[in-house]
């Protein structure tokens, strides 16, 4: 079950190995969890610093201080 909802602002917690732009990323899809880790879904996020979006696990992402959406 997933933690974060579409739309929501997220942080991702950057590491050496994934850089990633600082601040607030969009939560834009629901990712199902990999069958060997069910208790960690995955989500397609986006931020407004780079024109990709990213999959990242939950345990990559904190809810982010931004209450309204990273795009509006």
């Amino acid at each position: 079950m997933h933690k974060f909802n579409i739309g929501q602002s997220v942080e991702l917690l950057t590491t050496v190995i994934r850089p990633s732009a600082t601040g607030a990323y969009e939560i834009r899809c629901l990712v199902p969890a990999p069958d060997g880790s069910p208790e960690n879904p995955r989500y397609r996020i986006k931020s407004v610093a780079e024109k990709h979006e990213r999959v990242a696990s939950e345990s990559e992402l904190t809810l982010s201080r931004q209450s309204e959406s990273v795009f509006s």
